[in-house]
C-alpha cells in the first residue's frame, strides 16, 4: 500500500531520536530544518549531533518514559530490535514513528525532498528503491530554485490584497500564473509597480 503525503507544520513540534550515530544525525538535521524541538537518545551522541543549537541530548539507553511529551518519533538505534520495541510502544501511544531502514515498523517515512523557502516538493517510493527517490529528486531539482522560493513568498503576501480587489477565483489564478511567468522570464521577482500594473490589468 502506497504512503498518503501529507505535508504537516513541525515548528515547536517534540520529536524524539533515539540513536547518536550517523543515521541519527542525518534524522537531526532534517527535523532541526522544519523547526522541530528535538530530543536526542542515546548513550553515544556524536559531537557534531551535540553541537547542534538548540537540541537536547541525553546520554542514556532508551527507556519508554523517554517518549512522554512526545509527538514523532524517529528509531534510528543501530539495533533493528530495539528500533522495532520503540516502533511498538509508539503504536501503542499512538506517536507517528520512523524506523530507519525498517519499512514495516514506521507509520511515516521521510522522504527524498527539496526545500526553497517554503517551496518544498518531496518523492517518496514507500521504502521500496531510495535510487528512484533520487532519480526523481535530480531531475526536479533544476525547477526547485531560490527565485522560486521567493516569488512564492512575494505570492503569499498578495493572497489578502488579492480577494479584496479581485473577486473572481479565476482570475487571481490568472494574475498568479501572469506573474509567475513574469519572473522565470526576468529571473527576478516582480517589483511592486509590475505587481500592480497586473493586477490593475484583471480588475478593471
Amino acid at each position: 500500500m502506497s504512503y498518503f503525503p501529507m505535508f504537516i507544520d513541525l515548528s515547536g513540534k517534540r520529536c524524539l531520536v533515539a540513536g547518536g550515530g550517523r543515521i541519527a544525525l542525518h534524522k537531526v538535521e532534517v527535523l532541526k530544518e522544519f523547526g522541530a524541538d528535538i530530543l536526542v537518545v542515546s548513550p553515544v551522541i556524536l559531537q557534531e549531533i551535540s553541537e547542534i543549537e538548540g537540541i537536547s541530548c541525553r546520554r542514556k539507553t532508551f527507556a519508554q518514559e523517554d517518549l512522554k511529551g512526545q509527538e514523532i518519533v524517529v528509531a534510528a538505534t543501530d539495533d533493528k530490535e530495539l528500533n522495532r520495541r520503540i516502533s511498538r510502544a509508539c503504536r501503542e501511544k499512538n506517536i507517528p514513528v520512523n524506523a530507519v531502514d525498517q519499512t514495516e515498523d514506521c507509520t511515516f517515512l521521510f522522504p527524498a525532498y527539496l526545500k526553497e523557502g517554503e517551496v518544498v516538493a518531496a518523492f517518496s517510493s514507500g521504502g521500496q528503491s531510495p535510487v528512484i527517490t533520487q532519480y526523481l529528486k535530480e531531475r526536479i531539482s533544476p525547477a526547485v530554485t531560490p527565485l522560486l522560493g521567493e516569488t512564492a513568498a512575494c505570492l503569499g503576501k498578495l493572497r489578502r490584497e488579492m480577494r479584496r480587489c479581485v473577486k473572481s477565483e479565476e482570475e487571481r489564478k490568472k494574475i498568479y500564473r501572469t506573474l509567475l511567468q513574469i519572473a522565470l522570464r526576468e529571473d527576478e521577482v516582480p517589483s511592486k509597480e509590475v505587481i500592480e500594473e497586473v493586477i490593475a490589468a484583471y480588475a478593471e
